[in-house]
Parts: C-alpha cells; structure tokens; sequence
C-alpha cells in the first residue's frame, strides 16, 4: 500500500497537467451568461462597434456606472470599474475596455480573471471613428456651456427637418427644440437607435460619427439644435445583401439622460450602418453622404 499511494499522487497530477495543457490550447470563446441577460428597453441606444474579426459588439451604455454588450447574440450587463485610461467594463467573465486616440474610438472585448483582473484573452478588437478627440468616452457627461445646465429629455421635442437625397444615399436633418421654460444646453454626438415598426431595436445596423467638432448649443426657451443622420439604400450586392433592414422609428438620447426621444422616420440602412452628426446651432442643408 506504501508504494501505491505516489503512484496515485503521479497519476493524479499527470492529469491535473494534461487538462490545464488542452485549456491553453482550447480556442477563446465567449463566456455564456446563466440565466441569459434580459435584452434592453427597444429605446435604449446601442453604439456599433467594428472588429477586426468581421464582426460587430454594439454597446449600450445605460448611465455612467452600466452598460450592456451584445456580441454573437448574448448581452452582457456590465459595469464601471478601475482603469488607467479610457472606460472599462466588468461583467460574468468578460471586460469591455475602450479609449479614444487618434480619431478612433478603440475598444476590447477580453476573458478576465477572478476578482476583474485585467483581460487575460483578448476576444475581439474593435473600432469606430471618433473625429472628435476630445468627446468624452461612452457614459459619461459631453462637454457643456458652462452657462446653461445640460437640457432634461423631458424639456425636449424632437422632429424631422430638410432632407437631401442622390445616387442611392440619404441624408435627414433633425430638429431637438428646447420646450422648457429654461435655457438649457446640449452637445456632442447624439446616441441614435432604428426600431421597427413593433418598437423593437432593428438589430445589425450600427451608428458611425460623421466629421464634426461636438461644439456646446446654448438653447433658449424654443431654441432649437440640429444634426444629420446619412445612410445608403442600395443593398450591397458583393457581400450577399439583397434587401435591406427597414425602420419605422428613430430613438434619439442626448447627453446621459438615460431617457429617449423617439419619433416616426421611414428608413431602409443598407451596409449596416448610418452616420450621425454632432448637434449644431445652425440648419443647414445637408449634403448627400458619401457612397457606402
């Protein structure tokens, strides 16, 4: 029996070294949530993130301590944690990391160790035009006149404005009027969602920053503020696209209101995603977007 027992032990930890061995080798894959994560209000906007892999994260930040990621069909609740730069996300097994530099937002989806170590495996690298370097990161407050306090969704109406169309792209002015009694101030890029006509969030279409500089709009009592979303309507033949998603609403949050504006606007994406604009004091009319 003496001469069993470290047989055992050898046995025992020629295993233990054999399965760590396959573990390394094993490809990442991401973490499942058990139970799944319930999907967001349709209205909470998602930022479309594209990845060197072909794929899209899209992020939804709820307010400046959460957020949610949704890649390859599992949402992720996430929240705010300690980072030397940028804003990083924690949630079951994963971290999303992002920070802007040179024009891009870059952004991470990695495993993490116990107790939200730093990701140990990177999973996806992702970007997204940022024109604005000093745009705050995602969640947290845009810059603001430092004269009148950040406009409430509540005090806030929002609606269509002039349009310009050519050679299969779109492009459509929207008009945010300040309906309170106050002034109030807005700025930097608005988040901007597609719901169809169930009011549910058209899934694959992302939102990209057009060129801007994400300038402070003081708005008076009735004062209005503009921006433009573009986008293209003809299906992109040479990647298999033969229709292309259909929108009936638009949901549109300003600053970290974690409140929406919605309204009616018919629209059909085609490439997967549209371009938004930063808010500006002044209407103009819009030129036609660039080809897709």
């Amino acid at each position: 029996m003496t001469l069993t027992r470290p047989l055992a032990v050898v046995l025992v930890s020629a295993l233990s070294l054999a399965a760590c061995s396959r573990e390394a080798d094993a490809p990442v894959t991401p973490v499942s949530q058990d139970p799944p994560v319930a999907a967001p209000a349709p209205t909470t906007p998602a930022i479309g993130y594209a990845c060197e892999s072909g794929k899209t994260v899209q992020a939804q930040y709820i307010d400046t301590e959460t957020a949610q990621v949704i890649y390859d069909g599992q949402t992720y609740a996430m929240r705010i944690a300690m980072s030397g730069s940028g804003a990083r996300y924690v949630g079951p097994g994963l971290e999303w990391w992002t920070a802007s530099r040179d024009g891009q937002e870059e952004a991470t989806l990695s495993r993490i160790g116990p107790n939200d170590q730093v990701g140990t495996a990177v999973l996806e690298r992702c970007s997204r035009p940022s024109s604005n370097p000093d745009l705050p990161v995602p969640g947290q407050p845009a810059p603001t006149d430092a004269t009148a306090v950040a406009c409430r969704t509540a005090d806030l109406r929002l609606a269509a404005g002039q349009g310009d169309a050519g050679a299969g792209n779109r492009a459509q002015i929207l008009t945010v009027t300040n309906a309170g009694a106050s002034p109030c101030s807005v700025s930097g890029y608005p988040a901007v969602s597609l719901l169809d006509a169930n009011g549910r969030l058209v899934s694959g279409v992302r939102a990209d920053q057009n060129p801007g500089t994400a300038a402070p709009v003081t708005l008076a009592p009735s004062g209005r503020a503009f921006f433009d979303i573009a986008w293209n309507v003809v299906p992109n033949e040479a990647e298999g696209q033969t229709t292309c998603p259909s929108a009936a609403r638009i949901a549109v949050r300003l600053g970290t209101d974690t409140a929406s504006l919605a309204m009616p606007l018919s629209l059909t994406p085609c490439g997967g995603r549209i371009r938004v604009s930063p808010v500006r004091a002044t209407e103009d009319v819009v030129a036609a977007p660039e080809a897709a």
